[in-house]
């Protein structure tokens, strides 16, 4: 126990502190001067003196969660993609101001430093933006949390362009280490894998005999609130060789391979986000990732709740153990395990806390979505928690036909093991039968889910399953990503509180039509598009026009998402332009943003045919100054940020019934772009909230859509009966786009005229009448457009993550918040992290 005066910690906030800390930093963390620093000595001392403000807060939030014993949020994923920390923390600590006077004093540029703070590689797409927000706000709303993740060496890949094709580069975020986490090689987990089980003993309990072990080390970094002092924590596993691993005669002998053959195929399992799976070996190391995340994090779960508690019966009212989609599912058997194996916990009673300890959020609508695992492979490397799924199967399965007697089908489609063409865990059915929740993240995604995907568990447990509608921090997507708007905003409602309270935003609109208002409006807009016309040029080597329109589509490269759609659109606009060099066009800008998955080769065919499009529109002089289509390489959060404050247009095509939710539609608007889109995942609510006239509807709805099929869709029956389509598709066929070479793009083409899973062309017609007949006209009337984008910022208030916590904690989680004191005299300290 110690009393110490917070004074004497490194928080203070003037100037002369902060240089004072930079000074010491950079002589004691590393060993050198100002007048020798290179930049990256700089940029660590940087950020080592804004995180020891954060870690004084994070020792008050842990001693004030120590003594209140509160209920534990516990957020399992196996993505996050928190962006860049340097100016989020300096804004969240106060001292962005600070930094960058004690920066220029040393003779360094703020913009420089920015530019070597690495984004943590940690997530692939919309599931760890999600994961990230929700963290922010928990810290926000002072919610007890902690974030479990892999700390993968090499993350998300970069992407490039050869030749228009999608070339992935490894993300070595750690090349030069990274200051924001904290290393504990010294609290090391040990993660078994293959061998066996013996037999149970009269208590029930029985024995896992792995014949593998890996190592696994923890660290973890800062997760700040804004306007409090709270500060969670994301903890992170990565997999590391024990010193047995390491074969010193082998080495000695010349076998140098060989020696280190064990360390690298334990380090291998953190190597890479979403391995490849293409291959047996592939799968496996995935299904071993998953098994890594949640034992090392079940155990320092229970470490956590032991600190303060010792009823077993008491776990689910300290500890709710969020499930983001089904990577972390494991954490349901190994819970068990836990309890049974290894704390002696009978079977019922282990069932009955782990049924109330976990809820689950299903992310989508798509069945080829839902994971599953072989049998086989399952059994192998978790020979034990096979056994407990059958076992939890098998009872699972007879209160279900004491329910429903005779009906063989639903037993068929509910079992946690799919039967045919080959025995496999089905991840989504675990999740549902484990968990006291399940939720969709949209409220049409969640009817869905339950209409549909989840069906016979929703007619079993009807109370069980809810929605939660996604949400984004504010903070990273507005106050950061767009500080002109941010600005703007503030010194017209008077304070920065609706960082906080977003929904303040419907103040703005009493200055709707309000003409300087409407002026500075399209003022920070038109300085957005020239920081994302600077990056264009400098990424892509392509001049594009901030007074076009900024016409955008980033997300993740996938059919669903129809991405082909709007290819469709620039193609038919093009080919009108060549037709009649006079005929009106809307002058644009098209934007696309996207990676695709590293396996999935037709999400790469559609890559390159966008790219070869581009190429030749951007090339003819017939064009220039009407339409120019970029696709901005590398798309991670940080080039999100750009996008979104410089949007004009959003595009949210999917097929209507296959999105989840998506959140970038929800950050373009909430920094003012009108949406183009479909009544599909959160464009619906959105749609409500900014109203019919400040959204651009076309498209088939999800009931249309499955009655299109169910009669007889015919794709090429579209093609032929629509002139303008038909001259689009044979312009791709024909070799114009690909140097005359007519079979480059067959398979891609092919896709949707011989099938169209995504009704792609069922859409076609009705998305060309919305741009022609709704957003052309009203972008070419400034103060009806500028009217528009305001109000899409106004009324967009709902889709914060500080609601979206607010209703898991009210619905799911029954959480409250525990507010952590000012500076002042410490209270006992609190366990170690």
């Amino acid at each position: 126990m110690s009393i110490r005066p917070e004074q004497d910690r490194r928080t203070g906030n003037s100037l002369a502190e902060f240089q004072r800390d930079l000074a010491d930093n950079l002589c004691y963390e590393r060993g050198t001067t100002v007048e020798s620093a290179s930049g990256q000595d700089a940029y660590w001392t940087l950020a080592v003196t804004i995180r020891d403000r954060l870690a004084d807060r994070r020792a008050r939030t842990a001693r004030a969660n120590y003594l209140a014993n509160p209920k534990f949020v516990y957020y399992l994923s196996a993505e996050y993609m928190l962006g860049r920390q340097l100016r989020q923390n300096a804004v969240y600590t106060g001292t962005d101001a600070l930094a960058r006077q004690a920066v220029a004093a040393s003779g360094f540029s703020a913009w420089d430093l920015e530019s070597l703070d690495v984004e943590p590689g940690l997530g692939n797409g919309g599931l760890g933006r999600l994961a990230a927000c929700l963290l922010d706000s928990l810290a926000t709303l002072d919610m007890p949390a902690v974030g479990y993740g892999i700390r993968y060496e090499f993350g998300i890949f970069k992407q490039a362009f050869e030749d228009g094709y999608q070339v992935e580069q490894p993300d070595d975020w750690t090349f030069y280490g990274n200051p924001w986490e904290f290393p504990a090689p010294d609290d090391l987990q040990v993660v078994g894998f293959y061998g066996h089980t013996e037999p149970a003993d009269d208590a029930g309990r029985a024995r896992w005999v792995p014949a593998e072990t890996v190592r696994a080390e923890p660290s973890h970094m800062l997760v700040p609130g804004y306007g409090t002092e709270t500060v969670n924590i994301l903890r992170l596993w990565r997999a590391r060789a024990g010193r047995e691993s390491f074969d010193l005669d082998l080495f000695n002998a010349g076998r140098y391979a060989e020696a280190v053959e064990a360390q690298m195929r334990s380090e291998n399992l953190t190597k890479v986000l979403y391995p490849s799976d293409s291959t047996e070996a592939g799968r496996e190391l995935r299904l071993k990732q998953q098994y890594f995340l949640v034992c090392c994090s079940l155990r320092d779960i229970i470490r956590r709740f032991r600190f303060r508690n010792s009823d077993w019966e008491a776990f689910p009212g300290k500890v709710v153990i969020q499930l983001n989609d089904t990577h972390p599912v494991l954490a349901i058997p190994e819970l068990m395990r836990l309890l049974v194996d290894e704390n002696g916990v009978g079977w019922d009673q282990a069932w009955s806390i782990t049924r109330r300890t976990f809820a689950y959020t299903c992310h989508t609508l798509l069945p080829e979505a839902l994971e599953t695992w072989p049998v086989s492979t399952f059994g192998r490397l978790l020979p034990r928690h096979l056994e407990i799924i059958y076992a939890l199967n098998k009872s699972f399965l007879k209160d279900v036909r004491a329910r429903y007697p005779g009906d063989d089908e639903r037993i068929t489609r509910m079992s946690l093991i799919q039967e045919v063409p080959e025995r496999r865990v089905r991840m989504a059915n675990l999740a549902t039968v484990g968990s006291f929740a399940v939720n969709g993240v949209a409220e049409l995604q969640s009817r869905l889910l339950a209409a549909t995907t989840l069906r016979d568990f929703a007619e079993l447990w009807p109370e069980k399953f809810l929605n939660e509608t996604n949400g984004v921090s504010p903070r990273r997507f507005l106050r950061l990503a767009n500080p002109r708007l941010s600005g703007l905003i503030t010194a017209r409602l008077g304070d920065q509180r609706w960082l906080t309270d977003l929904e303040r935003l419907r103040e703005l609109e009493a200055f709707a039509d309000d003409e300087e208002f409407r002026a500075q409006w399209r003022e920070v807009k038109r300085q957005n598009k020239l920081d994302l016309a600077f990056h264009a040029l400098g990424s892509t080597g392509i001049t594009i026009d901030p007074a076009s329109q900024f016409d955008v589509m980033v997300k993740r490269l996938h059919e669903y998402k129809r991405q082909l759609l709007k290819l469709l659109h620039i193609v038919t606009v093009y080919n009108r332009i060549k037709a009649d060099p006079a005929t009106a066009v809307t002058p644009g800008t098209v934007i696309f943003g996207a990676k695709a998955a590293p396996g999935y080769h037709e999400a790469k065919r559609i890559i390159k045919l966008i790219n070869a499009v581009a190429a030749v529109v951007n090339a003819d002089p017939d064009v220039a100054g009407r339409i120019k289509v970029v696709f901005l390489p590398d798309y991670n959060v940080s080039v999100a940020e750009l996008v979104v404050a410089a949007g004009n247009v959003s595009e949210q095509i999917s097929l209507a019934g296959k999105e989840a939710s998506g959140t970038g539609n929800m950050k373009l608007a909430l920094n003012g772009a009108v949406t183009v889109g479909t009544l599909d995942g959160a464009n619906i609510e959105i749609r409500d909230r900014v109203g019919a006239d400040n959204f651009f509807l076309f498209g088939v709805t999800a009931d249309q859509a499955v009655a299109l099929r169910q009669d007889g869709y015919s794709p090429r029956a579209c093609y032929e009966e629509d002139a303008e389509l038909k001259a689009a598709i044979d312009a791709l066929t024909s070799g114009a786009f690909s140097a005359g070479d007519r079979e480059a793009f067959k398979p891609v083409i092919s896709s949707i005229l011989d099938w169209d899973e995504y009704l792609v062309l069922a859409d076609y017609r009705s998305y060309i009448d919305c741009h022609d007949r709704a957003v052309g006209p009203a972008w070419a009337d400034e103060d009806r457009w500028t009217r528009m984008s305001i109000l899409n910022t106004a009324r967009s208030g709902y889709f914060s993550s500080d609601r979206t916590v607010r209703g898991y904690c009210r619905d799911i989680w029954h959480t409250e918040p525990v507010p952590v004191p000012a500076p002042g005299l410490t209270d006992p300290e609190a366990p170690a992290e």
